[in-house]
């Protein structure tokens, strides 16, 4: 099936910061179950997307390029930052925004969570306070400043925890699933959102039509990068290692059978 993208990507000289990711030999387990196989990969493109059925190691992968998540093996660098040696300096060059964004809301009215970032890192409360109203301004939601968090619906979550990683000023911006359970307004509040970044995106969802229009698509599968390339070919695979479930529905739990499905699509589009 062709998917029709959410949005053109920004010509990539719009966006000045350089992206430079590099997983050496990187794994990574919970105990006794390996979550990711070792992967060696370099990223460097201005938006890239991550796909991948429940459980296929998607979030995983994300998390270790902030530091959220630390390898078991090998090594994460984000523009030359050890994300394992130096998780706090990964985390200030990383933003990530929530699949549920009010988990990362900390405090109860809109703009004071906002500053927060700010004034813990040593910003004066007034230079914090203009920053704050700015990004507000950006968004289109000054509106909320005084708002409560609790008040606010799922768009507007979405969009408040944007501002609040943006305002810190970080080199990349990682979204997992930022459009789960959005009604269609608020979708398209986010999409537009993600569109007008001026830096370097990941983006981790289901939702393929939002990343349709990437150049670069990774797709992983059981823990293992099955697929890696422009989006129309990887989202062609994908479809065909989610049509290659079992009778009752679980998707095959076999490695070789996702890699067949993905020759199999791979043959297709020749």
């Amino acid at each position: 099936m062709l998917y029709k993208a959410a949005f053109d990507p920004l010509v990539p000289d719009r966006i000045r910061i350089a992206l430079d990711i590099r997983f050496s030999a990187c794994s990574l387990s919970y105990g006794d179950r390996r979550v990711l196989e070792p992967l060696t990969l370099t990223l460097s493109e201005h938006r890239i997307g991550v796909i991948g059925l429940n459980g296929s190691g998607k979030s995983s992968f994300a998390r270790l390029i902030n530091g959220l998540q630390a390898p078991t093996s090998g090594t994460v660098t984000v523009n030359g930052i050890d994300t394992a040696a130096d998780p706090a300096a990964a985390a200030r060059a990383v933003g990530f925004i929530f699949q549920a964004p009010q988990n990362q809301v900390i405090l109860p009215v809109v703009a004071d969570d906002i500053a927060l970032g700010l004034t813990s890192r040593g910003m004066p409360k007034a230079e914090a306070q203009a920053r704050t109203e700015a990004i507000l301004d950006r968004f289109g939601i000054a509106a909320l400043a005084r708002r409560r968090v609790h008040e606010l619906s799922g768009g507007e979550l979405h969009l408040v925890a944007l501002a609040s990683v943006l305002v810190t000023e970080p080199d990349l911006v990682i979204f997992d699933e930022p459009t789960n359970q959005l009604d269609l307004k608020n979708r398209r509040r986010v999409i537009a959102a993600i569109a007008g970044l001026d830096k370097p995106a990941i983006v981790v969802s289901h939702d393929l039509p939002l990343i349709a229009g990437f150049k670069r698509v990774l797709l992983f599968h059981e823990g293992r990068l099955i697929a890696d390339g422009p989006a129309e070919a990887v989202i062609r695979t994908y479809e065909a290692v989610a049509a290659g479930s079992d009778d009752d529905g679980a998707a095959s739990t076999k490695p070789e059978a996702a890699q067949a499905a993905a020759t199999r699509a791979e043959g297709a589009a020749c």
